[in-house]
């Protein structure tokens, strides 16, 4: 006799609650299309990619390293020092 399991639907709301479980229910490509927006809206924000500074790293360099504006915008930096 062969013993078969029947395909049993996951109900992920008893397991990670409404939130995650719409999340699981998408597929890949919903998945995609959604993260594309949380990061825009997050850059939008003021976020920055870039990454955080390791001071524990051999390669870090206080002399180099410089917090980011408050307002998360790009600073200023001289172009060109001589005059008009």
């Amino acid at each position: 006799m062969e013993a078969r399991e029947e395909a049993r639907e996951i109900d992920w709301r008893l397991l990670v609650g409404d939130e995650w479980a719409e999340w699981y229910a998408m597929t890949p490509a919903e998945r995609l299309e959604a993260s594309s927006k949380l990061w825009q809206t997050y850059l939008q924000l003021g976020g920055s990619l870039d990454p955080e500074p390791d001071s524990q790293s051999p390669f870090f360099d206080p002399e180099e390293w410089r917090a980011g504006a408050l307002d998360g915008r790009p600073g200023l930096r001289v172009v060109r020092r001589g005059g008009v």
